[in-house]
């Protein structure tokens, strides 16, 4: 069974690696993105099936 995929969106970068590690160490697939854009780009690319989104991101934000 393949590890499930979790897109994490955050723009504080020490949050955004103690967040990736730990889901990382309980063997989920992880890909990040520290903006809204970037990250609402890689959720239609890739599909992850749960996304952890801050609200406040630079260029768009969580509620967009």
């Amino acid at each position: 069974m393949p590890e499930p995929t979790v897109l994490v969106v955050e723009d504080e970068e020490n949050l955004l690696e103690a967040v990736k590690y730990n889901l990382v160490k309980e063997g989920y697939n992880v890909l990040t993105a520290s903006d809204g854009e970037r990250g609402l780009e890689i959720a239609l690319q890739s599909s992850p099936d749960i996304v952890i989104l801050d609200i406040m991101l630079p260029k768009l934000d969580g509620l967009q």
